[in-house]
């Protein structure tokens, strides 16, 4: 007997009473198909040497819970007078195929800088396992997918998630976002599902950075073109009235040292480089030197870099840059010994930088130091999520003894 989910099949049983007696029987269905499966009616009564016929009425669901096949059917036909006389009637009952699928993009928009990913959910709702594979149409070489390569079988009632994959040919460097319109193919046995999405293809550095940088190469410029010269001037004639005064130092020395008149007329040694330093004084001597402070930090935590100036030195600071490439979010607080240099919020920037044309002394033993709050990672241009915060500052300047 063949059932088709969803709709009713009827079918009849003849019950014969082979006893001496008037009898009464009542029906119970056992096996497989008895949640669905009932008589009508339930209770029958025979005289002896009679038989009458039932009703077996099979509604299966259409329901994934139902699966397709061959299923034992048994009525137990129970007499109640004598119960012992119990008897079962069998046969098969053949549950036709049917297929159910639903599918869908999730999510169905992403935002990225190249690549994003997406998943396709296949739910199988048929009474029969299903092979699902994907399938799409590449753009002109300008966007690609990457998906399973072979199909997957889902189960009725069950759910299955493929990895999908897209990928825009060319990075977009600045601009306005790009929307890529998705078209991928879900295809479980027979039948197609066509999906639809898009992929949102963000610019690696924001328009408002076009501005910043052509704001900082307007104060680069003006500082080689007004503020540096002013300064070197400012430096060589410190340097030549310093020369000066030296040379008058050297002649008053030299005058003192003379014989007097008269004395023998010897001629006058010239001075030994000792005899001059002790005449010029100790000098600091100041060199040009950087330093590089790297800070990384887990989500949630502080984290501290610090450059200690050397023991007998002055670091004379002219020049702070800082790199937040990552884009992390959180807060960088700068130091120089116990002074506040500035606190910033990492998010308003990736390149920062500082110039002080009066320098700013970090004496011996104190520390220029960067403390990082991070409040969550940033993503670089690789398209993945930093695991932690990293802020790099170039701090350069002067180093000079101290006096």
């Amino acid at each position: 007997m063949v059932v088709t989910p969803g709709q009713e099949t009827r079918t009849t049983m003849t019950v014969r009473n082979d006893s001496d007696i008037v009898e009464a029987y009542t029906f119970e269905v056992v096996g497989e198909c008895a949640p669905w499966t009932e008589v009508e009616p339930g209770r029958l009564s025979l005289y002896p040497g009679t038989s009458g016929q039932v009703t077996v009425v099979l509604a299966p669901p259409r329901s994934p819970a139902v699966l397709a096949g061959e299923k034992p059917l048994g009525v137990r036909v129970l007499p109640t007078e004598r119960p012992d006389a119990v008897s079962v009637s069998e046969t098969i009952v053949i549950v036709e195929a049917f297929a159910e699928q639903r599918a869908e993009l999730v999510p169905e928009r992403r935002r990225a800088w190249r690549r994003a990913r997406y998943v396709v959910a296949l739910h199988n709702d048929g009474n029969t396992p299903v092979a699902v594979s994907l399938s799409a149409q590449e753009t002109d070489d300008q966007l690609s997918y990457t998906f399973p390569a072979r199909p997957v079988t889902v189960e009725p009632g069950d759910r299955a998630e493929l990895d999908l994959r897209a990928r825009v040919g060319k990075v977009l460097w600045f601009g306005k976002p790009v929307t890529w319109p998705l078209r991928v193919d879900a295809a479980a046995e027979q039948t197609q599902h066509p999906l639809d999405g898009e992929l949102i293809q963000l610019s690696v550095f924001p328009r408002w950075l076009l501005a910043v940088l052509a704001a900082l190469l307007a104060l680069i410029v003006a500082w080689f073109l007004l503020v540096r010269p002013a300064v070197r001037s400012a430096a060589r004639e410190a340097a030549d009235d310093r020369a000066q005064e030296v040379a008058r130092a050297v002649e008053q020395a030299a005058e003192a040292q003379a014989p007097p008149g008269g004395g023998g007329g010897g001629q006058q040694q010239p001075q030994s480089g000792q005899e001059q330093a002790a005449q010029q004084g100790n000098q600091p001597q100041a060199q040009q030197s950087s330093s590089t402070i790297e800070v990384r930090t887990n989500t949630g935590d502080l984290g501290i870099g610090t450059y200690v100036v050397p023991a007998g030195k002055v670091f004379r600071i002219t020049d702070l840059v800082l790199g937040n490439h990552q884009g992390d979010e959180g807060v960088l607080t700068i130091r120089f010994g116990d002074r506040t240099i500035t606190t910033i919020a990492l998010e308003t920037f990736r390149n920062q930088d500082y110039h002080w044309v009066t320098p700013v002394d970090v004496p011996a033993g104190a520390s220029v130091s960067a403390s990082v709050n991070c409040a969550r990672p940033g993503t670089p241009a690789t398209g993945r999520q930093a695991p932690n915060c990293f802020q790099v500052l170039n701090v350069s300047g002067q180093l000079a003894d101290q006096g």
